[in-house]
């Protein structure tokens, strides 16, 4: 029999796309609703097939964002393969595999879940040898449940495998062409983790530079432990953030290229990190102290919080960003149990809402280049001009709270030279006029924490601010 007139069978999940519709399902719905977490259960008690039903039920999934293994479509389009019969075979529900070969095209047929029988592993081996005979198939898979295909079928096409488990199939099977795992996999999880968001975690450090305790061993242990902790528990945000984002960020010009979005790293891995990266923060705040675990969770709840709700709720959600900025200011100030710093704490809200804001007005700039009306965020395009005052406003707000600080009797009991701080009030009133200024023109990056570290003028800045500060002490 020739090559042609031997169907070709294509797995879904982690082959025709890099991704698991059961997952991305599932995380869609919890984006609207975390309660449907209890649901899942009930549902999984009749069996793994009566949940990818119910879930699939309530979700709509478009298909034309999601990660597809461009590669081995053009495999399937190209020679011989363009001419042979092609079916999608998938554990997934019925109703999405539809939809992705609809979208694909060039698929004859469809095998799937049905709420019923769950086709994965044996089932689909099973299915597959009763359609096409032993040998009379042959089968692109990615995983081990695939493993029960290949033995029926008569050749195996691996696909984004990793590579012990491609060696492995080429060892047991006739494979006819192996598809290989692209990128680098622990680069894409330092990018996933945001380690370069943990510069905003060296707050916890302001705490001790405030209190003029930069040379006690044992302080700086407690704050670079508080450190790690935040740096933890806010990389388990981020991952979280990223997998109940999947479809804005893939409609996101460059959001899209995002590991989890993108599908360089798989959601399953994900969903683990998630409470892994969470309980060795917490683990380490409270070997810290108690109160300093408080204050970790409670930045846990208001981080995840705004995750599933307060993001989508305007102007609140910019409150939210400047609160978690100065938790950790407060974190830092217990981890060292020093005071409390009124002025500390006011100028650091009116600075990071003003950030917060920067942050907006950005996206909201990029969407009016889309052509769109609305973000996900609730805000509208309209908003731009309120957005740059409210935001201008609150960062010349903390301009006056330092410059009232530096004539409080506060400043004289830590600087023998309080004056020579009134030169901190016009470097930091340039550079958030400079930054609000750059937003305007649309220079601005996503993150305007993260452009002040990687922009040079603001590095200068800091490096002023810095010999300004010694020189008062």
């Amino acid at each position: 029999m020739q090559d042609r007139e031997i169907p070709l069978c294509v797995d879904l999940d982690g082959t025709l796309i890099r991704s698991d519709l059961l997952i991305e399902s599932a995380l869609g719905l919890l984006r609207h609703n975390p309660l449907y977490l209890f649901r899942f259960a009930g549902w999984l008690l009749h069996g793994k097939a009566r949940l990818k039903r119910e879930i699939a039920r309530r979700v709509q999934i478009d298909v034309t964002l999601l990660p597809y293994e461009q590669r081995l479509i053009d495999w399937l389009r190209a020679g011989e393969q363009g001419q042979r019969r092609r079916v999608l075979c998938t554990a997934s529900d019925r109703s999405l595999a539809d939809a992705v070969a609809e979208h694909v095209g060039g698929f004859e047929s469809v095998l799937a879940s049905d709420g019923v029988r769950n086709l994965a592993g044996m089932h689909k081996g099973d299915t597959l040898r009763a359609e096409f005979g032993e040998g009379g198939f042959d089968y692109a898979g990615n995983a081990a449940p695939d493993l029960h295909v290949w033995k029926y079928a008569r050749r195996a096409i691996v696909v984004n495998a990793n590579p012990g488990f491609a060696r492995a199939a080429q060892r047991r099977f006739t494979v006819d062409r192996v598809f290989e795992r692209q990128g680098n996999h622990w680069r894409a999880w330092i990018k996933a983790l945001r380690v370069h968001q943990w510069l905003k975690n060296l707050l916890v450090f302001l705490p001790l530079l405030a209190a003029h305790l930069v040379l006690s061993p044992a302080e700086i242990a407690r704050s670079g432990i508080a450190f790690l902790s935040f740096c933890l528990c806010a990389s388990g945000v981020y991952v979280l953030n990223d997998l109940l984002d999947l479809e804005a960020d893939r409609a996101h010009p460059r959001k899209r290229l995002r590991p989890f979005a993108s599908g360089t790293l798989p959601l399953g891995g994900g969903l683990l990190a998630v409470p892994l990266l969470a309980g060795a923060a917490i683990v380490l705040a409270f070997g810290l102290s108690p109160r300093f675990a408080l204050i970790l969770l409670g930045y846990l709840a208001l981080t995840t919080g705004y995750t599933f709700f307060l993001k989508r709720v305007p102007m609140l959600d910019t409150v939210v960003l400047a609160g978690l900025y100065t938790v950790r200011i407060i974190a830092g100030t217990v981890a060292i149990k020093v005071p409390l710093s009124f002025w500390l704490l006011a100028f650091s809200m009116f600075l990071f809402f003003s950030l917060a804001m920067v942050k907006r007005y950005t996206e909201l700039q990029t969407l009016l280049q889309t052509g769109a009306n609305q973000s996900a965020r609730g805000y509208h395009v309209d908003d731009l001009a309120l957005i740059q005052s409210l935001g201008a406003a609150s960062g010349y707000l903390s301009v006056l709270v330092l410059a009232l600080y530096i004539n409080s009797s506060a400043s004289e009991m830590l600087y023998h030279r309080p004056q020579v701080l009134w030169l901190l009030c016009p470097a930091l009133l340039y550079w958030i006029s400079r930054t609000w200024l750059l937003a305007h023109r649309g220079a601005m990056h996503d993150d305007p924490v993260v452009f002040a570290v990687s922009d040079w003028v603001s590095q200068v800045l800091l490096a002023l601010c810095a010999i300004v500060i010694i020189g008062a002490v």
